[in-house]
């Protein structure tokens, strides 16, 4: 998923002779109306003022005096430093999960230390030059919670350090079969699954991310006879399999119809293995849904178009079925536009 969460390092930061630079990084789309998700399909849309003022009410001073005003606990004295039970991290202010227990190593620094956050959405990056320093100071994605500070020594595989405040944190410990019984506001949104194929799916996917509800989106093969195909075997026709776009989002906040409506709007349903200047059967229109009532909804949908003054000399060719597997596309196809400095338009409105 692709969005700016902040202009002050908001990209990722690598280490280049002992110094922070920014990584280079390609333009980023645009930003989505509605709700923003983390990979991890967290709503991590920023809390506003008053919702973050409800939430402080029940910190203490101290805990306080770290999240809101930008304090340091003192070294070796986090109530955090010497867990080394399995569990997860979260955001003591609003709950989000900020880090695991197996990213946790002991820096010898006197504070809690990770190689590495739960999610790379969850932790926003913000240049700091108090005290007549320059640093990089962490916070959480969804409030302004101070977490702490981000080095550049730590551990393989990432060789960075997290060094966060215990007064930032709560931790939530795993269950004996490594199970978390996570409160609401730690918890992912519940996320349905939807499949569509309509032409290349790099444009396919680049529209998708951009409608407001939608978590993710992924190219990939779908609705042939051959297990993980590659993208060569799926062009030279051999496979049967359409170039799919795997869609994951949030039914409080777009419905699968709704989905179904925008892509109609993405592509031309009356074009047979076809769209535009793109031919062969991996470029047909098909809807494969994920389970009975998904499959009811898009045949009626189908039908419903069908008798539209749209489409009412032309034939929708879309083939509708149940799900076939899904196999995900090399990694060079994801994102396709985002890495190379595009963006396919999203229409007004579904």
């Amino acid at each position: 998923m692709h969005r700016i969460l902040s202009l002050l390092l908001a990209v990722p930061l690598v280490a280049v002779g002992g110094l922070w630079a920014m990584a280079s990084q390609p333009q980023e789309k645009p930003v989505k109306k509605g709700p923003n998700y983390s990979k991890s399909a967290y709503d991590i849309t920023p809390l506003s003022p008053g919702r973050v003022e409800a939430l402080a009410a029940r910190l203490s001073p101290e805990d306080k005096d770290v999240i809101l005003a930008k304090g340091t606990e003192r070294p070796f004295c986090g109530n955090l430093l010497d867990n080394k039970k399995d569990g997860v991290y979260v955001c003591k202010l609003c709950g989000l999960p900020l880090f695991r227990s197996d990213a946790k190593f002991n820096s010898g620094t006197g504070w809690p230390s990770f190689f590495q956050p739960y999610d790379s959405d969850h932790v926003r990056n913000v240049r700091d030059t108090s005290h007549g320093m320059e640093r990089v100071e962490i916070l959480c994605a969804r409030c302004p919670a101070h977490l702490g500070h981000v080095f550049d020594d730590g551990p393989k595989p990432s060789g960075i350090r997290y060094c966060v405040n215990s007064a930032s944190l709560e931790f939530i410990e795993a269950k004996p079969d490594g199970t978390l019984d996570l409160p609401e506001a730690s918890r992912p949104v519940r996320a349905e699954v939807a499949y569509f194929a309509g032409g290349c799916f790099w444009g396919v996917e680049d529209r998708f991310q951009q409608v407001p509800g939608v978590i993710d989106a992924a190219s990939g093969y779908q609705g042939g006879r051959v297990n993980n195909p590659t993208y060569k075997q799926v062009c030279a026709g051999d496979t049967g399999h359409a170039e799919s776009v795997r869609v994951i989002f949030d039914p409080a906040r777009v419905s699968y119809r709704d989905l179904l409506a925008w892509f109609f709007k993405f592509h031309d349903p009356t074009q047979l293995n076809r769209q535009g200047p793109d031919y062969g059967e991996q470029y047909r229109s098909a809807i494969f849904a994920a389970d009975d009532k998904q499959l009811e909804q898009a045949r009626a949908f189908v039908a419903e178009q069908q008798a539209t003054e749209r489409f009412k000399s032309r034939k929708i060719v879309t083939q509708v079925q149940k799900a076939d597997p899904f196999y995900l596309a090399e990694e060079y196809h994801q994102d396709y536009h985002a890495k190379h400095g595009g963006s396919c338009p999203l229409p007004t409105e579904p």
